[in-house]
């Protein structure tokens, strides 16, 4: 079963098409990568996914409903998404920023019950953010407010969770904790897209890669398939082995040209 799916979309940013008749889908319980060089339309075809964004031609298709056809309050129900450059609300603490994500479960008038604050209690607990609950998220680094942008976005409890460049801008044992994060909820059952510019760390946590290059996706699959030589060189421009002994990893050795 295909939690989300894009099919044939075609994208514009002013005048010019940035996506060319992009194919993509994610199951249940898949960490699904985005990756490619800059301006090849990750950010752009996630920013269609969560409607950010809306395609020229073709159709996002979310639990087999095209969501276009969908309200704001039960996308919001279905796909959580979490941004490079998260908003910041000016005023709210961390604690309030998350439990933002609990307002589509809501009626309008009706307020936050016990259940809400243990789901983003957790949720903050999750992004090792506990310690700063309380703390203005004005006053936060860029790495911490990207993780208060991923807790509410997992505070949302979607089936379907979108994130550009979840690791940008942290540190590497948060980038660690975020990754294992995103593991543990795929267990569960979640549909994770990311969009992602380390290949190490894709390599490493993600089920499958979809590489994007100028607008389309040239090739899916799981990493150490779709990462060869022709992929490496052409597309980033780097040479390196993807090996899968004692576990998945990738090793960069260069430059294609070095």
């Amino acid at each position: 079963m295909t939690a989300l799916s894009l099919h044939r979309v075609r994208a514009e940013l002013g005048s010019r098409e940035v996506l060319h008749g992009v194919d993509l889908a994610v199951r249940p319980g898949e960490v699904l990568a985005l990756v490619g060089p800059n301006g090849s339309g990750k950010t752009t075809a996630l920013r269609c996914c969560y409607r950010a964004l809306t395609p020229t031609a073709g159709a996002v298709v979310v639990d087999g409903t095209d969501s276009a056809d969908l309200g704001r309050r039960e996308l919001a129900r279905t796909i959580g998404a979490s941004t490079q450059e998260p908003r910041v609300s000016a005023g709210l603490t961390v604690r309030e920023s998350v439990s933002l994500g609990r307002v589509p479960h809501r009626g309008w008038f009706e307020r936050a019950n016990g259940v809400d604050g243990e789901i983003v209690e957790t949720c903050i607990w999750q992004v090792g953010l506990a310690e700063l609950a309380g703390r203005d998220v004005q006053a936060l680094s860029g790495g911490e407010r990207q993780r208060v942008s991923i807790a509410r976005a997992l505070a949302q409890q979607p089936r379907v969770l979108l994130l550009d460049e979840p690791t940008n801008h942290l540190d590497l044992r948060h980038q660690l904790t975020v990754m294992n994060l995103l593991r543990d909820r795929a267990r569960d059952g979640l549909a994770i897209v990311v969009t992602m510019h380390d290949l190490r760390l894709a390599v490493e946590y993600c089920d499958t890669l979809a590489v994007l290059h100028d607008g389309r996706v040239i090739s899916t699959g799981p990493p150490a398939d779709v990462l060869d030589d022709t992929v490496l060189g052409g597309v980033f421009g780097i040479r390196a082995v993807v090996r899968s002994s004692p576990r998945l990893t990738m090793e960069i050795l260069g430059l294609a040209d070095g």
